[in-house]
């Protein structure tokens, strides 16, 4: 099925972030696409508790090109040629899209769309470390080596989930937790003594760029930009050519919410995360409560019910710290708080 023969659902609808607790990737794929069924977003899972490799830079860097990485106390660095630490991510993403093929084969109905999720571009430049212990992001070569490789490592990556996921129209979420610090300059450098300088908005804009248009080059129907929720440089990302952002809500002032109201009305979708660990002591939310978290903002920035279709409802980060139980009350809880703002919406 091409990506021009299915429709993004016009509702409310729900997903995850990307992490899920545990390390059994058949029974995380199971309930993750068990809840999240059509019309909702189900992912491809990430497992972090199992270790090096599973974790969101070293699952990224199993799909760069011709760059190879290892871990050291300090973190991934780069190196000459792989090592065993490569080859651990490799195999635990390819043993993650093994299993996701096998669960969705074994589903009467395959759904219509599935999410894959990445590291951004700067986040990389900002977690991997040169040979002599130092960011990558201190060093320009660098910085567009790993953009570069990225781009070309996210063809093969959503060639191989769409072999998996047959007829499936896939969205890319693309994870820039430092890209706040990364403009402001704020990232200490090895020694902590002083911070490493900012990248300028010309650079950032350049290297989203390079993997978004790579993205769309080789499927993606959609990319979405997960921002930290503090200081998001939404305007940025958006420009970039993003199809939409990723934001907790409890970040967001006012000024904020005039951004959202902006991109909504042109077009853009909001990822809004609804949901964080502050409720795991307390238990979660009840519906009416989340529906207002949206409502509230919503309307004062005089956005009208109807452009609702424009969320898809999250938690505010991923779920591995949860304990499965609760994991899985999140999604149930998002899924039915978009359907809750569907009856506002058609109201």
């Amino acid at each position: 099925m091409a990506v021009t023969d299915v429709l993004i659902p016009t509702e409310v609808t729900a997903t995850a972030l990307g992490s899920w607790p545990g390390t059994d990737p058949v029974e995380a794929a199971r309930i993750t696409h068990g809840e999240l069924g059509d019309p909702q977003l189900p992912y491809l899972v990430q497992l972090p508790d199992r270790g090096i490799g599973s974790d969101a830079v070293g699952r990224t860097a199993a799909v760069l090109v011709e760059l190879p990485v290892d871990v050291q106390t300090f973190g991934w660095r780069l190196v000459d040629r792989a090592g065993a630490d490569q080859r651990r991510a490799v195999s635990a993403l390819s043993t993650d899209i093994n299993v996701l093929a096998d669960v969705i084969g074994a589903q009467e109905q395959s759904g219509a769309e599935l999410k894959v999720q990445l590291c951004g571009p700067w986040t990389m430049a900002a977690s991997l470390y040169m040979h002599y212990g130092e960011r990558a992001l201190l060093d320009q070569g660098a910085r567009r080596d790993i953009t570069e490789s990225l781009a070309a490592g996210i063809s093969g990556h959503l060639a191989r989930v769409a072999a998996a996921a047959p007829g499936a129209q896939l969205t890319l979420q693309l994870d820039e937790p430092e890209i706040s610090r990364v403009l402001a300059g704020t990232i200490p450098t090895s020694s902590g003594y002083r911070t490493l300088r900012s990248i300028g908005e010309q650079e950032v804009s350049w290297g989203w760029d390079l993997v978004l248009a790579a993205a769309k080059a080789a499927g993606a129907a959609q990319v979405i930009l997960c921002l930290p929720g503090l200081q998001a440089p939404v305007r940025l990302a958006l420009a970039a050519g993003a199809d939409g952002i990723a934001v907790a809500l409890r970040d967001q002032q006012m000024q904020d919410w005039e951004q959202l109201a902006a991109a909504v009305e042109d077009g853009k979708k909001v990822w809004a995360g609804i949901i964080g660990n502050d409720h795991l002591g307390g238990g979660l939310p009840q519906v009416s409560r989340l529906v207002q978290t949206v409502m509230r903002p919503w309307r004062s920035v005089g956005l009208p019910s109807r452009a609702l279709d424009a969320l898809r409802l999250t938690p505010d980060g991923g779920l591995a710290g949860y304990p499965p139980v609760t994991a899985r009350a999140v999604l149930n809880r998002l899924t039915d708080t978009a359907r809750a703002l569907n009856d506002v919406r058609t109201q």
